[in-house]
């Protein structure tokens, strides 16, 4: 998956949690959970927009573990929503399973990520002794 693909895929969630979120029942804890959950949703997009962006391997995979933190805690609101019955479970099937997604792919990014950094720090390293 290209990284344009990744961040249209982020923003699509965002928009998907939004009309979600709007399609909540009134009352202070769907209110809460709700502002909760787009705020996470909302951080998955705009964070992995700015690990795009970043100047080092280092960077990318630091803004990468924020999108898997904030990817994970969109589930755990969207679990609350369903295990609370705020909105029917057949209806969260799809997006949770989606934030479940983002974060498999988003730690599998970092992972590698991660590797290719560590990699290029020892041959670099090893050119450095050569020289």
């Amino acid at each position: 998956m290209t990284s344009k693909e990744m961040q249209a895929r982020t923003k699509a969630f965002a928009v998907r949690v939004i009309k979600l979120v709007d399609a909540l029942p009134r009352g202070l804890a769907p209110q809460i959970i709700g502002r909760q959950l787009i705020r996470s949703a909302t951080s998955v997009g705009a964070n992995y927009r700015a690990a795009c962006r970043a100047q080092s391997r280092a960077e990318f995979a630091a803004k990468l573990s924020i999108v898997v933190e904030e990817s994970d805690e969109a589930v755990y609101w969207l679990e609350l929503v369903r295990e609370t019955g705020l909105m029917k479970a057949e209806l969260l099937v799809e997006i949770i399973k989606e934030a479940n997604e983002l974060v498999a792919i988003t730690l599998a990014s970092r992972k590698t990520a991660k590797a290719n950094g560590r990699l290029l720090n020892r041959q670099s390293t090893i050119e450095n002794r050569q020289l």
